[in-house]
């Protein structure tokens, strides 16, 4: 695998030399100034490019070209995008930098309610914790309906912890949920974020399904003559949220993805702490059916629990068999080695995703949620012994 780290931008408070003192050799990065549906240039991505190797490390992925959300609903203006879109890519594979990450989620991109969680060691992590954003979706935003997603037991817990929560403890949490977290594209108010909902749920599940392959099946051509390798990131979290409709979730979608579109540039991230986030995603068993098209590798764990909710645990102590899981991307590399030869062998990036917020970073107002240095430091340092043991496991049987 190749070893990579997610950097925001010059703006980002975390330098290129400290990523590479890191141990990284690749960046995960996007043009975040460019507005979503607007074109990339090639000056663009060749100027960052640059940026990138004038500190000894190589731009592996692109993370990510926003998909516009009149896409997504195939409304307004979607054709013009759909056609920025195509020439971004090809834009991108011409410039070298062939692989890009993209999700297609509607109206809210990964979703946590606390992004301090205190762990028994004081390192604070980011949570998911489904009363409070069924409080949230019940209660503060009102949504019609809100109440048939949520079992009783729940609606119960979220009426107790909404009564209980002081006016900034409910500002606190309307911010996390729809003010857009690193890396997630926009954010709303609570009137415009309503009618967002009511435009998706509209669609249904089939018929967002839908609008996803027509997508695909128009890009996708484009991407494979110029040779980039498009790999959809999975649903965070992966089921339903204010009742939208959710399509990259479980393999069962997975497969439907890959057989709506059968190009090998139409891929898939393989996020573990996103598939993982359901107890019913093999996470070792999808890499060996999906192996051929998985082209890009987010490693992150999680504690999940009953309800739905789940936080983000140490890299190597979570729900997800993280060792079976670098094993089986691992024997994906030495099959393509095997029937490719190592000169023209993809390797698998992989970056370790999100990081507890340590001691020395709690007080810094530039760190972003999920994305501090020393917790991600000490995720890849963690993951980078478990590839080398694992590796060395797999030469000697």
């Amino acid at each position: 695998m190749i070893e990579t780290w997610r950097w925001f931008g010059p703006s980002d408070s975390i330098s290129l030399q400290r990523i590479r003192q890191a141990g990284a050799s690749g960046i995960v990065t996007s043009l975040h100034e460019v507005p979503t549906g607007n074109l990339w240039t090639k000056e663009a991505i060749l100027e960052r490019k640059a940026l990138i190797e004038s500190h000894g490390l190589t731009w592996e992925v692109i993370e990510s070209i926003p998909v516009h959300n009149n896409i997504k609903t195939r409304t307004g203006n979607y054709q013009q995008l759909i056609e920025n879109y195509k020439q971004s890519v090809v834009n991108a594979a011409e410039c070298g930098v062939p692989t890009i990450c993209y999700n297609f989620m509607p109206v809210v991109d990964w979703t946590r309610t606390n992004l301090m969680y205190k762990l028994p060691n004081n390192s604070h992590a980011l949570r998911f914790e489904m009363t409070d954003f069924a409080a949230y979706d019940i209660f503060m935003l009102e949504r019609e309906g809100a109440k048939t997603s949520y079992s009783k037991e729940v609606i119960e817990k979220a009426e107790r912890s909404f009564a209980a929560m002081s006016d900034e403890a409910k500002n606190a949490l309307e911010k996390n949920i729809i003010a857009g977290l690193p890396g997630g594209e926009g954010s709303y108010t609570r009137d415009s974020i309503r009618s967002a909902i009511e435009e998706f749920i509209a669609l249904g599940t089939e018929g967002f399904r839908d609008n996803l392959f027509a997508f695909l099946n128009e890009v996708i051509p484009h991407a494979e003559k110029a040779g980039a390798r498009m790999c959809i990131h999975p649903d965070d979290p992966p089921f339903s949220l204010f009742g939208l409709p959710r399509v990259v979730s479980t393999a069962e979608d997975a497969r439907k993805l890959l057989a709506a579109c059968p190009s090998p540039a139409n891929g898939l991230t393989m996020c573990a702490g996103s598939y993982g986030a359901r107890g019913d995603n093999d996470l070792v068993g999808m890499v060996n059916e999906f192996g051929s098209r998985v082209y890009f590798v987010h490693l992150r764990n999680v504690i999940r629990e009953s309800d739905g909710s789940f936080y983000e645990s140490d890299h190597l102590d979570g729900d997800n068999d993280m060792v079976g899981l670098v094993q089986a991307i691992l024997s994906e590399e030495k099959r393509r080695e095997t029937e490719q030869g190592s000169e023209n062998l993809i390797r698998i990036p992989m970056r370790p995703d999100h990081g507890h917020l340590l001691d020395d970073e709690l007080n810094d107002k530039n760190v972003k949620p999920g994305y501090g240095y020393t917790g991600r430091l000490k995720g890849l340092a963690e993951l980078r012994g478990v590839i080398h043991a694992v590796g060395a496991f797999m030469q000697v049987r």
